[in-house]
């Protein structure tokens, strides 16, 4: 199975919160290949793809963070109008429900990947490996 971690970091929705999360992860030397951030009024989620995730996930464990690793399936896209819709047209068309998404883009205007988290990553893998989908893994992550 080709999976990724995508890195989940629990915050307060406040000014500064942000900057001090990226700030550890420059002060690391560790790359942000692509994150999405949701928030419900005092409370927010953040989510990074970076290049070394257990690292920064020890990073953020040792200073206090709330972080999860979280295991997430990267297909390549198209980067023409309806590439995104062509992938999560078959992924629908299985039955399995994307939780959260973000793109990572590998080389700017030239290679860009889905990068998506489900409930059951063994049974979308089940349901999608034999779909033509070039799978993005941990090893394409590494500068």
């Amino acid at each position: 199975m080709k999976l990724v971690e995508i890195l989940s970091i629990f915050a307060e929705n406040r000014p500064g919160k942000l900057e001090k999360i990226t700030g550890l992860l420059a002060e690391e030397g560790i790359n942000i290949l692509g994150f999405s951030i949701a928030s419900v009024k005092d409370f927010g989620v953040i989510k990074f793809l970076v290049d070394d995730v257990e690292r920064a996930y020890q990073r953020f464990k040792e200073r206090g963070f709330t972080v999860a690793k979280l295991p997430a399936f990267g297909i390549e896209l198209v980067d023409k109008p309806g590439g995104l819709y062509e992938v999560v047209k078959k992924i629908s068309k299985k039955g399995i429900n994307i939780e959260s998404a973000l793109v990572y883009v590998a080389e700017t205007r030239k290679r860009a990947f889905f990068v998506f988290e489900v409930e059951d990553p063994q049974n979308t893998w089940d349901n999608l490996k034999d779909e033509g989908f070039n799978f993005l893994d941990s090893s394409q992550l590494k500068a």
